[in-house]
């Protein structure tokens, strides 16, 4: 496919397994992207769920100079005392105008490389990404919302909205796929619709 996008999808220990699968088997399944795999160190990590993760590459930006795209995944040693550091990596994509996103903990990691500065943004709640990044460039531009948030090339989203956030990813990477993005919804939609 010569139009075929790459989204790099970073993990560290213990990754929140429910935060990507939506947006990365949709995005190859249903929009034929390539998804792959970035770990600090390209070292093998494991999820919440004891899974454990052999990357396709490492987090560093000379390996990843093809994304078009960037998704960070939570975890809770995103808001440990020594988190890795991937801003080069997020800065390198956003320069070319790629697609940062993050979602619950890893929201963390784009208020350290400054993508929330003039971006309005969201995360596991105010007081919890005050809390843990007290003072980030563009806290003024928190919203206190239960879904995905987008601002440009810039997605978050709190870590109990994988719908959201992989419809909103999505949305900002295919623009032009309006159509099977509305599908997308109406099928996610339905599942909370009728299941009460």
């Amino acid at each position: 496919m010569p139009d075929q996008k790459t989204i790099g999808f970073v993990f560290i220990e213990g990754f929140a397994d429910w935060e990507y699968g939506l947006l990365a088997a949709s995005a190859v399944e249903w929009f034929g992207a390539r998804a792959v795999s970035l770990t600090p160190g390209r070292r093998p990590v494991t999820g919440i769920s004891g899974f454990r993760l052999a990357p396709d590459r490492s987090a560093g930006i000379d390996e990843n100079a093809d994304l078009d795209a960037v998704a960070v995944i939570g975890s809770d040693q995103w808001a440990g005392k020594t988190p890795p550091d991937v801003a080069q990596l997020l800065n390198a994509v956003a320069t070319r105008s790629g697609v940062v996103g993050g979602i619950c903990a890893g929201t963390l990691a784009l208020a350290r490389a400054g993508m929330f500065e003039q971006a309005k943004h969201t995360s596991n709640g105010r007081d919890w990404i005050n809390g843990h990044e007290a003072g980030y460039a563009g806290h003024g531009n928190y919203l206190d919302v239960p879904h995905a948030v987008t601002d440009g090339k810039i997605v978050s989203a709190p870590g109990s909205a994988p719908g959201t956030f992989a419809l909103a990813f999505l949305k900002t990477l295919y623009p032009e796929r309006g159509v099977d993005l509305a599908r997308m919804r109406t099928l996610f939609a339905k599942e909370y619709a009728e299941a009460s």
